[in-house]
């Protein structure tokens, strides 16, 4: 049997462009925490409601899961080398803007154009992935590693904010991505290899803006609903166009000759289970970073850097685990994996339901460690079995469907999460002000700041002698909506468990094949000997068959 070996010069240029791929992955991510444990500071510095403090985190994840299909999209027509580095300069820009920014607005703009950044860089990275290493067996090592630079963001996030918000403005939390986004934009354009789908694929305008109308207009509708009331008539309206906005995306998908996302992937149990997967796990679980970073700073009065190092245990477990993960793949069911990283993510939330302003570190910190054991188990094996699950030629388009589903749910965790959270405090605040003895005309007008200006909003105001009873009142008040958030991300992650239990079987024989099929019936792309890429005698995702 003949056996090729690749070249010094390809295994370098295979090695440069994962190794890349990390690097944006890792710029695209890194402002998620760094701002998730900001937040206090943000809204003590702007005055903020929480309602706008929601969509400092969302003004960066909506764009991203509005936009991921088309820059997909775009980087399979032009080239996913060009899309890389405008995906690294919107971050560099966007970090640029937000560096300066002195009011909410400007703030959101500069997350704005983070987002938009991101959106770009997460598809790209997987396809160049993909690309690179068009064996499946292999391809779940890299992949692995891919996941485990999106872990290093989210773990250095917390830890960088607080060391900068120690001695500076919160606003220099955004300094480190702008060397880092140049630097890669510039080594990327001698190491990157390019790569193109290889079918012609035109531009999805209307499925791009029916996505990014309904993905805007549900994430509004939340956050407002839970700021105010959700039978308000925007409230209403903006509910009423996602969801129209939606049924739309879907209408055009199917009659489109390009699809910007072809519906016959969802024929594929597997991607379907990843997909459902990926939405649930990361609203509970975005949602979840949110609130507990809100009962650092707000319950507990911790500093950023003290909140952040607490926060470091989730991300750093979850690295422990995925590398095994990612390893282990071809020997472990995906379905296994992913069902028990679910079912101790959804353990981990529910122990935290017992906590208080006084639960000590230590008790809080093997629940962190598990939490972030069950992410690691999850994340590599739900991103592989995504791309997996369909033929070669669509993994670009897997990969972002993945990744827009990931973002779609970590958009809407801030807005539900945030939205029961103040909710459920404003509700029980006037019963915890009685017991510490206010009441009156001064509970009356705490109250109301509350529910207009959000809890931050009272710590702001004039309390006088009274101030440690009152403050003692809206501790307990979060703690009672932080209870709720952690019982309902519980029960989110335990719904993921259950589609990745019952979904994430073996596919019939031919399940990618048949998609192909499918695609090709319905938008006319003729199946050609080069898509498929896999190396004789190399392994293939199970139901894979050559045709």
């Amino acid at each position: 049997m003949n056996v090729t070996t690749p070249t010094s010069g390809a295994t370098d240029r295979r090695a440069a462009t994962i190794v890349m791929a990390c690097l944006g992955v890792f710029v695209a991510y890194l402002p998620i925490t760094t701002v998730a444990v900001s937040l206090p500071a943000i809204q003590r510095s702007l005055h903020t409601s929480t309602a706008q403090l929601s969509w400092v985190q969302d003004a960066f994840v909506l764009p991203m899961a509005a936009f991921i299909l088309t820059a997909g999209l775009f980087g399979d027509v032009h080239g996913r080398k060009k899309v890389f580095q405008a995906g690294l300069f919107f971050c560099a820009a966007g970090a640029t803007v937000a560096l300066c920014a002195h009011n909410i607005p400007t703030l959101w703009a500069g997350q704005a154009l983070a987002g938009l950044g991101s959106a770009a860089l997460l598809p790209t990275t997987l396809a160049l992935i993909s690309h690179a290493v068009p064996d499946f067996r292999e391809r779940g090592k890299f992949i692995g590693m891919w996941a485990m630079a999106l872990l290093a963001a989210l773990a250095v996030g917390p830890v960088i904010a607080g060391l900068i918000l120690e001695h500076f403005s919160w606003r220099w939390i955004y300094l480190l991505s702008i060397p880092l986004s140049l630097v890669a934009m510039a080594v990327a354009v001698p190491l990157l290899t390019d790569s193109r789908a290889p079918h012609s694929r035109k531009l999805d305008w209307p499925g791009q803006l029916t996505a990014a109308v309904g993905v805007t207009a549900l994430v509004y509708g939340v956050i407002e609903g839970g700021a105010d009331s959700f039978t308000d008539t925007k409230v209403v309206a903006a509910l009423v166009l996602g969801v129209v906005a939606l049924i739309a995306f879907v209408l055009a998908e199917k009659r489109s000759a390009g699809p910007m996302l072809d519906l016959a992937v969802f024929r594929s149990p597997a991607f379907t289970a990843t997909a459902l997967i990926a939405l649930i796990t990361f609203l509970g679980l975005i949602g979840f970073f949110f609130v507990l970073s809100l009962y650092f700073g707000m319950v507990q009065q911790l500093g950023t850097l003290e909140a952040g190092a607490r926060l470091l245990l989730v991300p750093v477990a979850a690295i422990v685990a995925g590398g095994p993960a990612g390893r282990l793949m071809h020997r472990v069911s995906a379905r296994l994996m992913i069902t028990v990283g679910l079912l101790m993510v959804a353990g981990s939330l529910l122990a935290m339901t017992n906590i208080d302003a006084d639960t000590p570190y230590g008790s809080i910190a093997w629940r962190l460690i598990v939490l972030g054991l069950g992410l690691g188990l999850v994340t590599t094996p739900m991103t592989a079995t995504a791309v997996a699950a369909v033929p070669h030629h669509l993994a670009g388009m897997a990969s972002a469907a993945n990744n827009a589903f990931r973002q779609v749910g970590g958009a809407l965790g801030p807005a539900v999460l945030g939205a029961l959270l103040s909710t459920r405090a404003v509700h029980n605040l006037p019963a915890h002000l009685a017991h510490a003895g206010i009441t009156g005309t001064q509970a009356d007008t705490i109250v109301a700041t509350a529910k207009n200006g959000g809890l931050g909003a009272v710590a702001g105001m004039n309390l006088g002698a009274t101030a440690g009873q009152v403050y003692g009142a809206l501790g307990d008040s979060l703690l009672d909506g932080l209870r709720l958030c952690f019982v309902v991300a519980a029960v989110l992650v335990l719904i993921a468990a259950v589609c990745a239990l019952t979904l994430l079987r073996r596919p019939a024989q031919g399940g990618p094949r048949e998609v192909k099929a499918v695609s090709t019936a319905q938008h006319g792309h003729p199946e050609t000997p080069a898509e498929d890429t896999t190396p004789a005698g190399t392994a293939k995702p199970a139901g894979y068959r050559r045709g």
